[in-house]
């Protein structure tokens, strides 16, 4: 009878044990996704994005769409996406609607900014999708609503702030014949991020920003001493109608790379690679005519100069022959293709004529900053 309940009892233990370790392990129930998504609508699916209306907060388009039905109240998080067609919804530029919201509608700069974050080119007619996620939260796979093509217009928001200082004499000029990107920094998107590159030449270390060319009632200025090595720089900037100090380059005269956040005040300079023209079409094989950087996005350089159809000439990175552009031979990369140059097998670019040319450079900018090995090939034209 001993031996009995005492089997009894080790069996009772090993049960318990079995109860805990199964209760222990038991996988963590999960939300069902199942269920039938909303229909999405827009007042319009065609739409070309007027830049004058860029302060307009009126509605330029609306979408609305039916609520899903799960079979129960539910708590469900709409979000709109917009992708173009060929990203598969990877990387989609969205909205995440309010609580018992059905409906969202975009003014012109709202809706701008969205197809801009899209990487879609300004002032083209693109193919975009529209959906709405509706989503329960962790644990539970996502519905979508049906699929909405579109086609629409955006425009970039070009932007400049200009950089008196004294690598041009602090001219601060205003003439109104001469490219906004001159002495400037850029921004595509007018997201507030400025970029540019700039030859600040020896001795000439000082320049300010102004958002108005030719203006000094406002500019950014810094409480900063000189943080700078001989190739890098970085300062904390204010903005200001008076008082604070100039910015001062890095101590190695040279082209410099810019990026000014106004949003946060922090600006950056580091180097950055810079291209010449070389060759007896334009002086000899031994002199550099430097070229400079257009900053209006177009990643291009630019010189112009006396050339002569006695010679030729190439392009080349750094004053150096490390990279250097010529026309493609046959079999190279762009050969065949009409403006292109390559930096792999290549002859030398014949001028055309005598003369004043202007020679410009297109190369991606990537290939700008130091460190990157630059595209093979690269646009120009000489005329």
């Amino acid at each position: 009878m001993k031996k009995v309940l005492t089997n009894f009892m080790t069996l009772g233990g090993i049960s318990l044990l079995l109860l805990a370790s199964c209760k222990k392990n038991d996988p963590v129930v999960k939300i069902s996704g199942n269920g039938t998504a909303g229909t999405l609508a827009a007042n319009q699916t065609t739409l070309v994005l007027d830049k004058s209306k860029a302060s307009d907060t009126s509605k330029v388009i609306m979408f609305n769409f039916t609520k899903p039905v799960y079979g129960y109240s539910a708590a469900v998080t709409n979000t709109l996406q917009i992708d173009a067609p060929g990203d598969n919804w990877a990387h989609p530029a969205t909205t995440t609607l309010g609580v018992k919201v059905a409906s969202q509608g975009f003014s012109t700069p709202d809706f701008n900014a969205l197809l801009l974050k899209l990487n879609l080119p300004a002032d083209v007619a693109s193919q975009v999708q529209v959906r709405v996620q509706h989503s329960l939260g962790a644990g539970a796979e996502p519905i979508y609503s049906n699929v909405l093509n579109m086609t629409v217009t955006p425009f970039n928001l070009k932007a400049w702030v200009y950089l008196p200082g004294a690598y041009e004499g602090w001219a601060n000029d205003a003439d109104p014949t001469k490219a906004p990107n001159e002495d400037s920094l850029y921004s595509a998107t007018g997201n507030g991020i400025y970029v540019g590159v700039v030859n600040f030449t020896a001795g000439n270390r000082e320049f300010l920003i102004v958002p108005i060319k030719g203006k000094w009632d406002n500019k950014w200025a810094t409480t900063d001493g000189a943080t700078t090595s001989a190739t890098n720089a970085s300062y904390t900037t204010e903005y200001v109608t008076g008082g604070g100090n100039n910015f001062q380059a890095p101590t190695a005269a040279g082209q410099y790379l810019l990026t000014f956040n106004s949003n946060t005040g922090n600006l950056t300079i580091q180097p950055v690679n810079y291209y010449t023209i070389i060759g007896d079409g334009a002086v000899d094989w031994g002199t550099d005519i430097p070229m400079k950087y257009i900053n209006d996005g177009s990643t291009t350089w630019t010189a112009t100069t006396v050339m002569k159809t006695s010679g030729s000439i190439k392009v080349r990175q750094n004053s150096d022959w490390t990279y250097s552009w010529g026309i493609p031979q046959a079999g190279s990369p762009g050969d065949g293709v009409a403006n292109t140059l390559n930096d792999s097998k290549d002859d030398n670019i014949p001028v055309p004529s005598n003369g004043s040319h202007t020679l410009t450079f297109t190369i991606p900018l990537t290939a700008q900053a130091p460190g990157f090995t630059p595209s093979v090939t690269a646009t120009y034209t000489l005329k």
